[in-house]
């Protein structure tokens, strides 16, 4: 586990790893959206065990 004793190398870890995502050497699958009106189905799909891969909630 990665250990940031400061805000700056905080902000450089993230920037780094939101760079690589960005450019698409890391693919991820998001296997469910949910408007955020209906964050609670959202919620209880994932205690039911209903989801796999990311769940996004959007706005």
């Amino acid at each position: 586990m990665a250990y940031n004793a400061k805000r700056e190398e905080l902000e450089a870890s993230a920037a780094a790893l939101f760079d690589v995502v960005t450019s698409g050497k890391v693919k991820f699958a998001v296997n469910q959206t949910y408007p955020l009106s209906e964050t609670a189905q959202a919620h209880r799909d994932l205690e039911a065990r209903k989801t796999t891969g990311s769940t996004v909630l959007l706005p």
